[in-house]
């Protein structure tokens, strides 16, 4: 049976895609840590978790006994392994500033606005990527040293308009508060 690749953002509950794309492939796991996938009717490993999430292969990770959503812990401890893996992609200042943002008023938002500022890195990566179809490995290199600075630039003029963003709708929340706290006679 052949998987229909997505190409969406994971999703609470399951890894999904486009509307119209199949049912995610479940996979159950059992007390005792294992992963079984009933589409293969095979244990199968954390690596071979993250390669379904490399192919963009929808999928559900159930508890096996309870039915209980599992997915985004799952991708979580695919993270850990990754981020202990020799090679990590957040610092740990960038961890603490996560974790500082759980209870926070701006969680929902810090959320979101991860999201969006990953989605948008991942559309310039296809971008560069599609734009490099063909090339060998000297056009590539020759490519790669031009794009830098392009890039850099690119990459800063986003970064700069996502923190007006942000500062903006700091600024705009700020003053919602303001308003609804003054509506009820207090004042900051």
């Amino acid at each position: 049976m052949s998987r229909t690749r997505v190409s969406a953002p994971f999703k609470t509950g399951t890894v999904a895609g486009r509307a119209g794309a199949q049912a995610p492939r479940v996979i159950k796991k059992y007390p005792n840590r294992r992963l079984y996938d009933t589409d293969t009717s095979a244990y199968i490993t954390l690596a071979q978790v993250r390669q379904l999430v490399m192919n963009r292969d929808a999928f559900v990770v159930r508890d096996a006994k309870t039915g209980e959503d599992l997915t985004r812990s799952i991708l979580l401890q695919i993270i850990l392994e990754e981020e202990a893996g020799g090679a990590p992609m957040f610092t740990e200042a960038v961890l603490a500033n996560i974790i500082r943002f759980y209870g926070h008023a701006m969680q929902g938002f810090m959320g979101s606005y991860l999201e969006k500022n990953v989605q948008a890195f991942m559309d310039i990566q296809a971008k560069l990527a599609e734009q490099s179809q063909g090339l060998t490995p000297e056009m590539w290199s020759q490519f790669m040293r031009l794009q830098s600075p392009v890039m850099q630039g690119v990459m800063g003029n986003y970064l700069e308009q996502s923190k007006a963003m942000f500062l903006q709708l700091q600024e705009q929340m700020t003053k919602q508060t303001e308003q609804v706290l003054g509506a009820f006679g207090i004042k900051r």
